[in-house]
């Protein structure tokens, strides 16, 4: 193999890999951004089956937050979420918004 053989298998291997990372990054923050979403969706959805447990063994929905973690084993992550919980009326569901704490962080 001659110099510009080897030049020639350098500047590949080195745009190879220039192009690994500018499609590999993009992709891997927006499957880290994805998970996060997963993440508000489950929390979203746990509190409104406890919710509707409450609503199913006591014949109302819960007027707060902090009934269906004393009653029900809700637990929430304070640290990483932020849990607004807006109830309506005794028979109608509440409105569960979940906002993740840290997501401009990035």
């Amino acid at each position: 193999m001659n110099k510009k053989d080897h030049s020639t298998t350098t500047i590949l291997i080195w745009a190879i890999l220039a192009a690994v990372l500018l499609i590999g990054v993009p992709m891997y923050r927006s499957a880290a951004a994805e998970g996060g979403d997963d993440s508000i969706q489950s929390i979203r959805e746990t509190v409104m089956e406890r919710a509707l447990q409450c609503y199913v063994i006591e014949g109302a929905y819960p007027q707060d937050l902090a009934y269906l973690e004393d009653n029900y084993g809700l637990t929430v992550n304070r640290e990483d979420y932020l849990v607004v919980y807006t109830p309506f009326a005794e028979n109608l569901p509440p409105e569960v918004k979940v906002i993740d704490r840290h997501a401009g962080d990035e």
